[in-house]
C-alpha cells in the first residue's frame, strides 16, 4: 500500500506506539489520585504538556487536553460567544474545516450572524473583506484555519489576527493541519486559542489539545471533576496523552525534513503533470504546506479515480475525510470560485516523513494509468482534454 492521505490521518510513529503501551498495562493509575501510582501518571501528563507547548512556542499551563481538533474548535467558539453575549456575529472563511463550518451553521440557526469571508482562486483570504466585517463592531469571534486541509494553502494569520485585535475581537485558529508540518509560534501573534490534533502528526487518534492564551478568558464546556485546571473536566486519557507528547517532540525534531518532503511532493506533481494532459494544481503552488498536493484532472470523475487508485494500492482523497466516508465534490475548490465540474475532478494527495521516493514513482505511474483508463471508459462532465 502507498499511503498518500496523510492530511486525513497519519500512521502512529513506532516510538509513539512503544511509549503508549506501558500506560495501558502496568501504569494505569488515575492521574487525579494522591498516591504514588496516580502521581506517576500526573507526571507523565505534565511532561507531555511541556512537549506540546514547546512545539508551538507556548507555556505548558496553556495546553488543555481534549478529544481532538473537533472538540477544541467547538470549545473555543462556544466559549468566545459566551464571553461576548452582546456581539451576535461570527467571522470565518469559506474554506474552513467542517469542524468549524458546522459549529458556525449551528449558531447561525440560533440567531447569530455568520460572516463567511471569501478567498480568491488561489485560496488567498480577501483581507479587505475581512477588515470590513470586523469594522462593523459586532463580531464576537473570528476563526481562521491556519493551513487548509484540502489544498494546504497557508492563511495570512498575522494580518488577520492583527486586524481582529485592532477591533477587540477574540481570535481562534484551527491549526490542526499546520502544527508539526511548518514552524509556528503562538507567541508571535495576537490570538487567544488554537486547536491541535495528535493523529495529524503521527500520534494516536482521539486526543488533541486547545491552546488557551494565559491572558485570555475561557468558559469551560465540560464540567465535572475540574481536571485540566478546571478548563476541561474528565479523567485524562493518559496513554493517548503520553503518545501525543512524544509525537509532538518528534514532529518538532522533524521540521528540518520539510524541504525533503516538499521535494518529494514536487517530484510527484511534476511526474503527474508531465504524464497526464491538462492537470492543474488547486491553490497557491508556493504558499502551501510542504506535503500537500491537490490536483484537478479534466475529463475525469474524481470518485472513479479514487476507486482505480485504491485497486492499485494508492490511498488518496477527494478532500476532507470528515464526511462519514462519503465521496463528495470538494466544497473548498468550489469556494475558490471554480466550477462544480472542477470540484468533482479534483483529488488530494498528502505525504508524510515516512513517504519514500520509490512510492512516489509508483504512485505517478498508477495515477497516469488510472486517468488514461477513465478518460476512455468513463469521461466526466468536466470536459475532455484536447491533444
Amino acid at each position: 500500500m502507498i499511503y498518500l492521505d496523510n492530511n486525513a490521518t497519519t500512521r502512529a510513529a513506532p516510538e509513539v506506539i512503544e511509549a503508549i503501551m506501558p500506560w495501558l498495562d502496568g501504569a494505569y493509575g488515575n492521574p487525579s489520585a494522591g498516591y504514588r501510582f496516580g502521581r506517576e501518571a500526573r507526571r507523565a501528563i505534565d511532561h507531555a504538556r511541556e512537549q506540546i507547548a514547546s512545539l508551538i512556542g507556548a507555556q505548558p499551563e496553556e495546553i488543555v487536553f481534549t478529544s481532538g481538533g473537533t472538540e477544541s474548535n467547538n470549545a473555543a467558539i462556544r466559549s468566545a460567544l459566551a464571553l461576548r453575549p452582546g456581539r451576535r456575529a461570527l467571522l470565518t472563511s469559506t474554506v474552513e474545516h467542517s469542524a468549524i463550518e458546522e459549529v458556525v451553521k449551528h449558531h447561525e440557526s440560533t440567531g447569530y450572524e455568520a460572516r463567511l469571508n471569501p478567498v480568491d482562486p488561489l485560496g488567498h483570504l480577501d483581507l479587505a473583506a475581512w477588515q470590513a466585517h470586523l469594522e462593523k463592531g459586532d463580531v464576537a469571534i473570528a476563526t481562521l484555519i491556519w493551513a487548509n486541509n484540502e489544498t494546504g494553502v497557508i492563511s495570512p494569520l498575522a494580518e488577520a489576527s492583527e486586524l481582529a485585535a485592532k477591533h477587540d475581537v477574540y481570535f481562534h485558529t484551527d491549526a490542526v493541519q499546520a502544527v508539526g508540518k511548518i514552524p509556528l509560534s503562538v507567541g508571535d501573534l495576537p490570538i487567544q486559542t488554537l486547536s491541535i490534533s495528535a493523529h495529524k502528526l503521527h500520534g494516536p487518534k482521539g486526543i488533541g489539545a486547545l491552546w488557551i492564551n494565559r491572558r485570555a478568558r475561557f468558559i469551560p464546556q465540560a464540567l465535572g471533576g475540574g481536571q485540566e485546571n478546571e478548563r476541561r473536566s474528565g479523567t485524562e486519557n493518559v496513554p493517548a496523552i503520553v503518545g501525543f507528547g512524544l509525537a509532538a517532540e518528534l514532529a518538532a525534531n522533524a521540521l528540518a525534513d520539510r524541504p525533503a518532503i516538499a521535494a518529494l511532493r514536487d517530484r510527484f506533481e511534476s511526474g503527474v503533470l508531465s504524464s497526464v494532459a491538462g492537470v492543474e494544481i488547486n491553490g497557491d503552488p508556493a504558499l502551501r504546506l510542504p506535503n500537500t498536493s491537490n490536483l484537478f484532472f479534466p475529463g475525469v470523475d474524481g470518485e472513479g479515480l479514487l476507486i482505480l487508485l485504491d485497486e492499485a494500492g494508492v490511498c488518496c482523497s477527494p478532500g476532507s475525510a470528515c464526511s462519514t466516508g462519503q465521496v463528495k465534490p470538494s466544497r473548498i475548490v468550489r469556494a475558490m470560485g471554480h466550477s462544480p465540474a472542477r470540484a468533482r475532478g479534483s483529488v488530494r494527495f498528502s505525504l508524510s516523513r515516512f513517504t519514500t521516493a520509490s512510492e512516489i514513482e509508483t504512485a505517478v505511474a498508477a495515477v497516469a494509468k488510472a486517468v488514461g483508463k477513465l478518460r476512455v471508459v468513463m469521461p466526466s462532465s468536466s470536459g475532455r482534454v484536447s491533444g
